[in-house]
């Protein structure tokens, strides 16, 4: 595995080219450190400091960093003491590139991306989630178009002062209602 440059600052962008790098995404928790050491100015941080963060046991927090560390989403900063080593995201922004887009190795991603819209429609009485569906006759490509330009303008208007939130799309056929009803 090659050693990534240093950061320079929230614009870089990783393109997941590699299949194992899209497996190390399959998984919530994967998903939030990855988010965590991604944002708030790319601070670095250990294990314990993430598994505080993210209200886990370190001891099973450190499983999801080792599978981050060696798909190469991740990699360790300088510094830190004895076994407690701090570690950065070696980009701001992920990208799954467009061959494994087309394939079918993207469920597990998207599973972890379901799992966690779930999750956050579980605490929905907190009043912070919102939804919105929309059924278009549009082709893929300018399904995708829209999806870019979404996170284009979500990256244009990001304050890094403000608490994160999730903006999550799909792009799908239309499935059939349950119960019969219509098609």
């Amino acid at each position: 595995m090659s050693e990534a440059a240093p950061r320079s600052g929230s614009s870089d962008v990783l393109t997941i080219e590699r299949a194992e790098q899209l497996k190390a995404l399959g998984h919530p928790l994967r998903l939030r450190v990855l988010e965590m050491l991604g944002g708030e100015g790319g601070e670095p941080l250990t294990n314990r400091e993430l598994a505080q963060r993210l209200d886990v046991d370190p001891g099973h927090l450190h499983f999801h960093v080792k599978m981050l560390l060696r798909a190469g989403l991740i990699e360790r900063a300088g510094g830190g003491k004895g076994r407690e080593k701090p570690y950065r995201a070696v980009a701001s922004t992920v990208r799954v590139g467009p061959e494994l887009l087309g394939s079918r190795l993207t469920g597990d991603l998207q599973a972890a991306m379901l799992g966690e819209v779930q999750t956050a429609f579980g605490q929905r009485e907190e009043g912070l989630f919102r939804s919105a569906q929309v059924t278009a006759r549009v082709t893929p490509e300018q399904g995708l178009e829209l999806i870019t330009e979404l996170v284009e303008k979500a990256q244009d208007l990001e304050d890094l002062s403000r608490e994160p939130i999730v903006i999550t799309a799909f792009l799908h056929p239309p499935g059939e209602l349950r119960g019969g009803a219509g098609s």
